[in-house]
Parts: C-alpha cells; sequence; structure tokens
C-alpha cells in the first residue's frame, strides 16, 4: 500500500494537507463534503500538490513539515508564485 501526502487549495483560497493510500477516493470525498471537517464548507478543493511516502508513518512525519511551512513557502513547494 503506498501513502500520500497532497496539499490542497480549496475554494475559499486556504490551503489543506493531509495524507492517504487512495488519493481519487480522498479527493472525491473532499469535494462531495464528507472529507476533512476543514474542508467540508470550503469545496471545491483542487490539487496542487503530492508526494509519495513509502509508508504512513513517513507519509505523517511529511504531513507534520509541510504543515509547520509558512503559507508562502507551501505555495513554492506547489510552485505557485
Amino acid at each position: 500500500m503506498s501513502w500520500v501526502c497532497y496539499l490542497l487549495q480549496c475554494a475559499d483560497n486556504t490551503l489543506y494537507c493531509g495524507i492517504t493510500n487512495n488519493l481519487d477516493k480522498r479527493l472525491a470525498a473532499h469535494n462531495s463534503g464528507e472529507g476533512a471537517k476543514y474542508t467540508r464548507g470550503r469545496a471545491p478543493v483542487k490539487l496542487h500538490y503530492r508526494e509519495s511516502c513509502v509508508d504512513k508513518s513517513a507519509a505523517l512525519k511529511r504531513e507534520m513539515e509541510i504543515k509547520a511551512l509558512s503559507r508562502a513557502e507551501k505555495l513554492a513547494l506547489c510552485g505557485v508564485t
């Protein structure tokens, strides 16, 4: 099972970082209002960045690293200026 750490841009222009082992299913959940509580009122969401991780532990660690970044650093990670 492969894990992914991802970064979304919500409809209100905020950013959301999460992990999953099924990105397509997770994106559908976020956009249908059944994903994370944070994204429920902020749909639709757009995938801006994803990074493959070797296991769930690595994905959680990377998620925490990304969440610690400033907004500008997160946007730079996505290649958005």
